[in-house]
């Protein structure tokens, strides 16, 4: 049986529970060759702490006797490193950082945490220390520097792990009130989280700390501090490290035969649970040499093991502790291109595309009137919204939003800006089901025109005016809880719009799959005025010769994709609704 390891970031107990673990130990060896001070930016829950959790135990000089049964069958095992088991270690974690409160409650809070590992250090290797090191109440800094001042009596080296460097810093930022000025004050000037850095800065020029290894989500804390800490090496977008955290289907594929060996379900069940998470997990690409794409760890392993114990799917395919805090998505939304570039992402119909993801950017550089996109499409590829999607032949960026999980919370944050409200979202979802169950369209248009165009058409939104009839229904019919959407998915000689696929677990279910061939008119097209539009009847525009033409070319072609589908997925049982749609301007809807 899989003895698979959700919610588990401790290496240790995961190797002594003889819990699944994904090899990465062969990476040691190049990160050793990279250099002595290392920054490793992934997006939340993406493994970080596991591998700082295996870097402690593989240089730990406490843990010496402890290295055959945590690596001896790893690679790293069978060739270690000179510098295996040859360091104290001190380790620090941001995210246990409380960012509420102003900045005195934020730098006590930081300085507490120093205080307490380096307590928990001192008992650690209490049989390694002569005599006990002072620890000021007040300075964690001051604490450290003591620290190092006891250890230069020694001739083991120190290593300082540090996770979720940017953790608290980005609460701070992101949070509505006041959130600007108390940043500016943790990481400018003598700020706290600088004066930190400038510390570990100094402790690697001869002091006894010899390695540093950082981890975070973005730059934007490290830029901001500029001298205070400008000498770690960025691995991020390295390729070789492209694979230090996150997961391959070459991995994954193995482990749903087994899990549905286990459950006694077939192989094909295996490859149907397997396209399920790539569906909405895969899709992550941080480098533009490698194209191999990564899941996210965390996701997957819930996935998985709910699979297990319940031999069925989840039906909630995202955990809520998991979800992107949707402060972030709101504060990037409201920086200068942000609320246009997530308008963009969500918008199958347009190409995101960047020179280069920056490396060195601060907050001031994303606020003052930036002359384009950049700056946020890479935040947002470093939180992980966004990911590399293709490279030109010029070497420009093609980005992405990079599967299902992550495009439900664009269409939350879009959602909240257009939707008035809990009435709103109740009909929503009541015309949403009745197209799901009974193929009636006309709710749903109904709801569109009134509730939906009728916000485009009069609020100052800047995106508004791009935004499609194909991102429309993505946004009010995406329901992971029974459908994958596909957007111009290719059957044949074509292109189908727009397919909302019957979750492959939720087929037995009284659901319909819906296809849509789509078409668009313009008011000047149509020569008929808003008003002239508003005052006829769904019939009557339906009769107009350009509307004729553009439902009869969309039945044309929903006639070859439909029997397509059928001969491209025989093993699906598809129960096939199509729907020829023509949206006239941002006004009305006709169909068939």
């Amino acid at each position: 049986m899989v003895n698979i390891p959700y919610g588990k970031g401790d290496f240790k107990r995961l190797r002594t529970d003889g819990q699944l673990y994904f090899d990465r130990t062969e990476l040691l060896h190049a990160l050793e060759a990279v250099g002595e001070q290392i920054l490793f930016l992934r997006p939340r829950r993406f493994g970080k702490t596991l591998w700082l959790t295996l870097l402690e135990s593989y240089y730990d000089i406490a843990a010496a006797d402890r290295f055959e049964p945590l690596f001896g069958d790893l690679a790293i095992g069978q060739n270690p490193t000179p510098n295996r088991n040859r360091y104290f270690i001190l380790k620090w974690n941001f995210s246990v950082i409380d960012p509420s409160g102003d900045l005195a409650h934020i730098s006590r809070s930081l300085h507490n945490h120093l205080n307490s590992s380096i307590e928990r250090f001192c008992n650690r290797y209490r049989q390694w220390l002569n005599r006990p090191v002072q620890i000021d109440p007040q300075d964690g800094i001051h604490s450290f520097e003591n620290l190092l001042g006891e250890l230069a009596a020694y001739d083991t080296p120190l290593y300082l792990l540090i996770d979720e460097y940017d953790n608290f810093a980005n609460e701070v930022l992101t949070r509505r009130e006041q959130g600007r000025q108390s940043y500016d004050e943790l990481v400018g000037g003598e700020g706290v989280i600088k004066t930190v850095f400038k510390a570990v800065k100094a402790a690697t020029d001869g002091l006894g700390l010899e390695r540093v290894f950082i981890t975070g989500v973005s730059p934007v804390v490290m830029s901001d501090i500029t001298s205070g800490y400008n000498v770690a090496e960025n691995i991020s977008h390295w390729p070789e490290f492209h694979a230090l955290c996150g997961l391959t289907t070459e991995e994954l594929q193995p482990v749903c035969h087994q899990i549905a060996e286990q459950c006694q379900l077939t192989d094909s069940t295996a490859d149907e649970a397997l396209a399920m998470m790539r569906n909405f997990y895969n899709g992550y690409r941080f480098c533009r040499e490698e194209t191999q794409r990564l899941y996210n760890p965390t996701l997957t392993l819930y996935f998985l093991k709910h699979w297990q114990r319940r031999c069925r799917y989840p039906d909630e395919l995202l955990d809520d502790n998991l979800a992107m805090d949707k402060n972030r998505l709101r504060y990037i939304a409201a920086l200068p291109h942000g609320a246009e570039v997530i308008e963009a992402a969500l918008n199958p119909q347009q190409s995101l595309w960047v020179a280069k993801l920056a490396q060195n950017f601060g907050v001031k550089a994303m606020l003052n009137d930036p002359p384009d996109a950049s700056f946020i499409i890479s935040l947002l590829v470093y939180f992980g919204v966004l990911t590399i999607q293709d490279v030109s032949p010029l070497g420009k960026l093609e980005v992405a939003i990079p599967n299902q999980v992550v495009r439900s919370l664009y269409i939350d944050r879009i959602q909240q800006q257009l939707l008035n409200g809990y009435e709103d979202n109740n009909r929503q979802q009541a015309v949403a089901e009745l197209l799901y169950t009974e193929a009636e369209f006309e709710p749903l248009a109904d709801f569109i025109e009134q509730r939906f165009y009728s916000v485009l058409d009069n609020r100052d939104m800047r995106w508004s005016n791009e935004l499609t009839l194909k991102t429309t229904l993505l946004l009010l019919l995406t329901n992971d809880l029974y459908y994958l959407p596909r957007s111009e998915l290719s059957l044949g000689g074509g292109y189908s719009d727009l397919l909302f696929e019957i979750r492959p677990d939720k087929r037995q279910a009284p659901l319909y799959d819906l296809l849509f061939e789509l078409k668009y008119l313009s008011l000047k097209d149509l020569q008929l005025s808003a008003e002239q539009l508003s005052n006829m009847s769904r019939e009557q525009l339906a009769e107009l010769k350009p509307v004729k033409k553009l439902l009869d070319d969309a039945e044309r072609q929903l006639a070859t994709y439909q029997p397509t589908l059928e001969q491209l997925f025989p093993a699906v049982a598809w129960k096939i609704k199509s729907f020829a749609v023509v949206s006239l301007g941002i006004r009305r809807l006709v169909w068939r």
